[in-house]
């Protein structure tokens, strides 16, 4: 089949995302449970109630046997596996959103690691008195023998208590709940870089279609130019990159970024890098043999991508699906700041609206964080040059975008709370396998990840770096809108967040692939407001529109049978440093979560008062059958009634106003 080109992005009609018609749904369940493909996974393959690390073999991505399987199909009327139960951490929780509070205690890392050390770990010696540059066990982290593995263990046996209630309600993870998608194709909401007809297997070709789009539409890659313009810059980027094959210090890395990005010789400086191989042990920092291979990798641009990549604009729904080979070649060009037009952050500069994407702010002031950053990064850069190591996948990165009109009228809605799961331990990351996991993102994504910013969405951008790519096309998101990307990998494990953020050491994904190749990862980017002041998200409008953001990133795709749909993962969303009142986002996020039809698994990273109060308020409501629209309609009038009621919490108000008080739940 001959692929599709890109249409006109700025087409008016194209936000739309049409919902299938329910009968073609059924026939597709029902012509795929006849064709007998539906088959019950094994209960351990995503029991993740217990963590724990330990060495592994074979290459990354790759299981005990060195060999990735493919995700089985079950009947939606089968049981249903146990969601996560909490697992013992050792460190106190914060608020898992854009906060850098002083004293707050270590937060949650993305990989469930706390105090230094992986989860399941024998002792704190087991796993902290190895050299920077040595794992564990002794060896390199860039190593085979020294990648680490999450392997489940029984929750009894790796927490022994915290466990929630067991009401017999299961969530939903894949791949037990997983239906495949129908074959790849490109159409005009979907960017395909491949060639679909010319790849096989592990072995994706590039799809030759539009090469050049200097326009506002598009990329702007460092090998295009303007049609009636100077020829790019390409030739002395590859001129500067291929001197670096030679001879690679940081010297060397900076006077060839310079010779290409001349007019910013004044401001950028490259000190944090010099820091990083100053300071971090040999036997990890391995940067003049690392450096080559990268610029190896970046100057194979036009060879890897042959096709314009379209800009995910605002006010339009549109994926692009590419290689994880794709996305290493565009992160190595990033590291190597070749993106023309992507360096001034000014207000009304071409690219003002979008989020940064070259490297150059990584490279400047050194700090302890930056030096953390950099070796996650080095380390996925390690793994994606090695050819034994390197990714074979596919990942989607989708923007969705929902009209207004299309928003639920929450004052109608009819809807009870679906089911609850509240966890006082665990982390989203691990003990959420299988699950939605909700990104507390910023509207520009990846918030500070390439700067100093290091708490949620930070260190889930740098445990799984092909993440950053969606800074290069992805427009700042509106309020009806969310980023999806399904298929990314996970590259090493970390501990704490902010100042006591640490890279730990490399971490082998061995979560199962979908048809299209993608792992069974799906991550929802949502952004909160910012309320500077507390008191302004009391109002009827901020909570509508963080209800509508919400739901938003909870819909499931119309196109699948919500019974295949996995439930999600979140916690504490826009709180900490956006000063959101815990309570009130948890009832936001219930409510969207009935409305959208899916379960909620919430973290509360070792807040267990807070565990204990959600659960008793989402009893109460539950038991008294409060609609969302009844609930909503209670929201309003709290905050109507906030200045009377200062001394009183949501929960307080909603236990009142419902007839029944706390010691009754």
């Amino acid at each position: 089949m001959k692929q599709i080109l890109n249409p006109d992005l700025n087409s008016e009609n194209s936000s739309k995302r049409t919902d299938q018609n329910t009968d073609q749904i059924q026939k597709k369940v029902n012509s795929k449970e006849a064709e007998g493909k539906r088959s019950t996974s094994k209960a351990g393959d995503l029991n993740v109630e217990g963590l724990k690390l330990t060495d592994s073999e074979g290459p990354a991505g790759k299981g005990a046997a060195g060999k990735e399987g493919e995700p089985k199909k079950v009947n939606p009327k089968a049981p249903v596996q146990k969601g996560a139960e909490q697992t013992k951490a050792e460190q106190k929780g914060a608020d898992q959103t854009k906060a850098d509070p002083k004293g707050a205690g270590q937060k949650p890392n993305a990989m469930g690691s706390t105090e230094g050390r992986p989860l399941g770990s024998k002792s704190s010696a087991s796993s902290t008195t190895a050299s920077p540059g040595t794992s564990s066990n002794g060896a390199p982290p860039n190593s085979q023998s020294g990648k680490r593995k999450l392997s489940q263990t029984s929750y009894d046996e790796a927490a022994g208590w915290g466990s929630p209630p067991d009401t017999g309600e299961k969530l939903k993870r894949e791949p037990e709940c997983h239906m495949d998608p129908d074959k790849l194709e490109p159409n005009r909401d979907h960017t395909v870089l491949i060639d679909i007809n010319e790849s096989r297997d592990d072995r994706f070709v590039p799809y030759k279609g539009q090469p050049h789009a200097w326009d506002n539409l598009h990329v702007k890659l460092p090998t295009d130019f303007p049609k009636n313009g100077p020829k790019p810059r390409w030739d002395a980027t590859v001129n500067a990159l291929n001197s670096l094959k030679k001879k690679a210090s940081v010297k060397d890395v900076a006077m060839a970024i310079m010779s290409y990005n001349q007019s910013y010789q004044r401001e950028w400086k490259f000190h944090a890098l010099e820091t990083y191989v100053e300071q971090v042990n040999k036997c990890e920092n391995n940067f003049s043999i690392l450096i080559p291979k990268m610029a190896e990798l970046a100057v194979r641009l036009p060879h890897v991508i042959q096709h314009a990549i379209p800009l995910l604009k605002q006010n339009r729904s549109h994926a692009i699906t590419l290689s994880q080979g794709q996305i290493s070649c565009l992160l190595a060009n990033a590291f190597f700041c070749t993106f023309p037009h992507r360096n001034s952050t000014k207000p009304h500069s071409e690219y003002s609206n979008f989020p940064t994407i070259n490297f150059s702010n990584l490279f400047g002031e050194p700090s302890p964080r930056k030096i953390e950053k950099l070796r996650a990064l080095f380390h996925y850069f390690n793994t994606v040059t090695n050819e034994e190591t390197r990714p074979r996948g596919l990942v989607t990165f989708e923007r969705i975008c929902i009209p207004p009109k299309e928003l639920p009228n929450w004052q109608k809605k009819t809807e009870i709370l679906t089911h609850l799961q509240v966890f006082s331990e665990g982390f989203i990351e691990t003990e959420g396998k299988g699950l939605l996991q909700v990104d507390f993102a910023a509207k520009y994504v990846g918030g500070g990840v390439l700067g100093n910013g290091l708490v949620q969405e930070e260190i889930r951008f740098l445990m799984c770096p092909e993440l950053i790519v969606a800074r290069l096309f992805t427009e700042k998101l509106g309020d009806n809108e969310c980023l999806k990307i399904t298929g990314a990998q996970t590259y090493s494990v970390s501990s704490g967040y902010s100042d006591t953020f640490k890279w730990l050491g490399p971490y082998e994904d061995d979560t199962k692939r979908d048809k299209w190749k993608r792992r069974l990862c799906q991550i929802v980017a949502i952004d909160a407001l910012n309320f500077h002041n507390p008191k302004d998200q009391y109002t009827k409008e901020n909570i509508q529109r963080e209800l509508n953001k919400a739901y938003v990133g909870f819909r499931p795709d119309p196109s699948v049978p919500l019974e295949y749909t996995p439930d999600i993962a979140t916690g504490n969303w826009g709180c900490g440093a956006f000063k959101g009142d815990p309570e009130l986002k948890a009832l936001i996020q219930m409510m969207a979560a009935a409305v959208a039809g899916r379960s909620l698994a919430f973290f509360t990273f070792r807040n267990s008062a807070q565990a204990r109060e959600l659960r008793q308020i989402h009893k109460l409501l539950k038991t008294k059958r409060v609609s969302v629209g009844h609930l909503y309609t209670l929201l309003v009038r709290y905050c109507e009634e906030k200045q009377h009621y200062k001394s009183k919490s949501v929960f307080e108000f909603i236990q009142d106003k419902t007839g029944s008080a706390s010691s009754h739940l």
